[in-house]
């Protein structure tokens, strides 16, 4: 499935526990139609000493939020909008903010 939404791309959160809160993209997970996205979604797991991790203990990560509960952030306002396709004369196709017709 083709997405709008890229991996560095600033992204605002519409709906769930962490609404109207912004993040950056850390990881877009295609098959499952999720993104990651940075300080949203954030969960505490147990986890026993390893070699990787001696001490343990309760480490905090980030789950994945479904793609259809976030929107990209505008770079001109900073307020969520969508995205839309742009091709310029040399066939280059570039992806814009529909509110403000900026280059994302």
């Amino acid at each position: 499935m083709k997405t709008k939404i890229k991996s560095g791309d600033l992204v605002y959160v519409t709906t769930g526990k962490d609404k109207g809160k912004t993040g950056k993209v850390l990881k877009l997970l295609k098959a499952k139609n999720r993104v990651i996205v940075e300080k949203i979604n954030v969960v505490k797991r147990h986890s026993k000493p390893t070699q990787q991790s001696p001490t343990g203990g309760i480490v905090e990560k980030e789950l994945g939020i479904d793609l259809s509960n976030v929107m990209l952030v505008d770079p001109e306002t900073n307020k969520p909008t969508r995205a839309g396709f742009k091709i310029d004369d040399k066939g280059k196709k570039t992806r814009i903010s529909k509110k403000s017709g900026e280059v994302i």
